[in-house]
């Protein structure tokens, strides 16, 4: 279902005394329509976040792009450059997971508040570090299908250290589709091939996609590395994903 109607709005999620800035976009006809959470790249919840959110909006869901760098740099939304990248690298190394999981949470039950939002099981997609994020978000009971884009770290480190995301596995009780580029010199081939070793130890219901010619950052439009044959085939599997789990 391809929608040519939505709308988007600025908003708080409240998670204690903290209070989020997100994103939202929705379709503007009436319907009951799955939920899902967008985590942004250590860039913040910016153009390229904003634009994707309300791409998934457009196929028919209520979607919500949290900002996860809230209690660090409110408002922080940056481009590129290796400065950006450098700033948001730091803001980055001070998350916790624990932290990070609470927020998404809050997100979630924002959208179970909102009367046109399907309150069985939620969808998740992030990208950079946001496909770390959503990896560790997997493990929520509302959770039903995560799409985790290059998620870096996976397997040797966690926000706010403590043991590698990877020892989460089992606890993912959805559907996880993850994206990667062979290129990607921050993903080595045996990262990835770790994370699906994992996942089927487990039992986790999974795709694993590798891109052969394709870096860090090939989904973005807005970045060098975009590499639109694997984008655009990524994408194809997040609305199989979605669709189906959702």
């Amino acid at each position: 279902m391809v929608l040519s109607d939505i709308k988007t709005q600025q908003i708080q999620v409240n998670n204690g005394d903290l209070a989020i800035d997100a994103y939202l976009a929705m379709p503007t006809q009436e319907g009951i329509f799955p939920g899902v959470i967008v985590v942004q790249e250590i860039f913040g919840v910016n153009a390229h976040i904003r634009e994707v959110t309300e791409r998934i909006a457009k196929q028919g869901y209520v979607v919500i792009a949290p900002t996860i760098y809230q209690r660090l740099a409110p408002g922080f939304e940056t481009g590129y450059t290796p400065e950006d990248i450098k700033i948001g690298r730091v803001y980055k190394n001070q998350t916790k997971a624990s932290e990070l999981l609470t927020d998404i949470q809050a997100a979630i039950d924002y959208l179970y508040t909102l009367p046109n939002v399907k309150k069985k099981g939620i969808g998740a997609i992030g990208f950079c570090f946001g496909g770390h994020v959503t990896y560790l978000a997997a493990t929520l009971d509302d959770i039903k299908a995560t799409a985790s884009f290059y998620g870096a770290g996976i397997t040797n480190w966690t926000p706010g250290d403590g043991e590698p995301t990877l020892s989460r596995t089992p606890d993912i009780s959805g559907t996880i589709y993850t994206f990667f580029g062979l290129d990607d010199a921050s993903i080595p081939p045996e990262q990835v091939d770790e994370i699906e070793a994992s996942l089927k130890k487990h039992n986790i219901s999974h795709k694993v996609f590798r891109y052969q010619g394709a870096n860090h950052g090939f989904f973005c439009d807005q970045r060098d590395s975009y590499h639109p044959e694997a984008a655009k085939d990524a994408w194809s599997h997040v609305l199989e994903l979605f669709s189906t789990q959702l």
